[in-house]
């Protein structure tokens, strides 16, 4: 079993607010998709829109300032002409490749199996 983050107690769980918090931001609906498909480098906000099957363009801006909001994805503005603006993952939000790398990795193994699995097979 996995060291809980944070120490613990014998015998019990201790909360992590920060861990807590990190799991809310990039367990938000759309969120791990978006940091997903920065990984390769800079995307144009089409691109995105066009990499991640099913997301609105609504969701998507609101994804994106959040992520910006959280210090995660930068926002590069070139006047051009014309306009061209791009996001990117800061250095903190590349730090989350492991992560995410990872919880694809999860997710080929696990969700994409049959109806007929479950987690708790295994």
């Amino acid at each position: 079993m996995a060291a809980v983050a944070g120490g613990g107690t014998p015998g019990g769980l201790e909360h992590d607010a920060p861990f807590q918090r990190a799991i809310e931001l990039i367990g938000k609906r759309w969120t791990g998709s978006v940091v997903y498909a920065l990984l390769p480098g800079p995307a144009r906000f089409n691109q995105l829109l066009a990499g991640i099957p099913g997301i609105s363009d609504r969701v998507l801006t609101e994804r994106l300032r959040e992520l910006e909001g959280e210090g995660l994805v930068e926002r590069l503005v070139d006047p051009g002409p014309p306009v061209r603006v791009t996001d990117r993952l800061t250095e903190c939000g590349r730090d989350l490749e492991p992560v995410v790398v990872d919880v694809a990795r999860w997710a080929s193994d696990w969700l994409a199996r049959p109806a007929e699995s479950s987690l708790t097979a295994g």
